[in-house]
């Protein structure tokens, strides 16, 4: 590696696998300490004494933890806003409970944390001209394309990707970029769990391949180098935009 991120710290919910695994290992073999936080802490044990890394237990729907942990840790240069949920469904299946939970985790947990960390990056640029990254997770699935039975969190995720620009655009000129990443389908934990909740799991599998022009899923170490690239110096003229990263679903 090359130690791109090297004297940076990160900052990263749902790290405990899939994407955000990836990335929190990327990361950290380039050179930044990495916060790496997760709701379940069993996820995080894989960590404990790993040079580089420092796992704790976050839930990020809880507004005052994250703002505690923000407080604790300080100025950050990197925030990998990874945590989401992926709903199963139409426009007539949804129910209140399912769109809530879907703003809440996909859009509003970026919203807060994004809240929680910005003075400190905006006072360290202020201080020492240090600029830093946000980079949200968003999707194919999304308002760049709509994809059968992901109304929810299709809607969900569009709204991160207006969330991204509208924070690029406030602080484009104060030493902050925001970028979003939207991944086709991944080869993750997250989804073998929807694939296996289906009654035909082998079907829902070679389904979930079919619709990936590639013919196959991608990995979550496919997705980490882009991520990777968005935190570092090397994307500093980078800002306000949604990268796909879909093996060809938007050709």
């Amino acid at each position: 590696m090359s130690n791109r991120l090297a004297g940076k710290t990160a900052f990263i919910t749902a790290a405990g696998q899939g994407i955000g695994k990836a990335v929190t290992l990327a990361f950290a073999a380039e050179g930044a300490t990495v916060w790496a936080t997760d709701v379940n802490d069993k996820l995080l044990e894989a960590y404990k004494g790993v040079a580089n890394i420092i796992p704790r237990k976050l839930d990020a729907l809880d507004d005052k933890a994250i703002t505690a942990i923000a407080k604790e840790i300080g100025t950050i240069q990197i925030l990998f806003n990874c945590a989401g949920f992926v709903h199963h469904g139409t426009a007539l299946d949804c129910t209140d409970d399912q769109w809530d939970f879907a703003f809440n985790l996909n859009v509003r947990a970026q919203w807060k944390t994004a809240q929680a960390f910005l003075p400190g990056m905006l006072a360290n640029f202020e201080k020492t001209g240090a600029p830093a990254s946000i980079i949200n997770i968003a999707s194919i699935a999304s308002s760049i394309r709509g994809l059968p039975n992901r109304f929810v969190y299709g809607a969900s995720k569009a709204a991160v990707i207006g969330l991204t620009k509208a924070i690029a655009a406030d602080y484009v000129k104060q030493g902050i970029r925001c970028n979003a990443v939207c991944p086709g389908t991944v080869d993750t934990p997250s989804l073998h769990d929807r694939i296996n909740a289906f009654a035909d799991p082998v079907q829902a599998r070679k389904d979930f391949i079919n619709r990936q022009p590639m013919g196959r899923l991608a990995t979550a170490d496919e997705i980490a180098p882009l991520v990777v690239y968005l935190a570092s110096d090397e994307s500093v003229f980078c800002t306000g935009n949604a990268y796909s990263c879909d093996g060809g679903m938007t050709i």
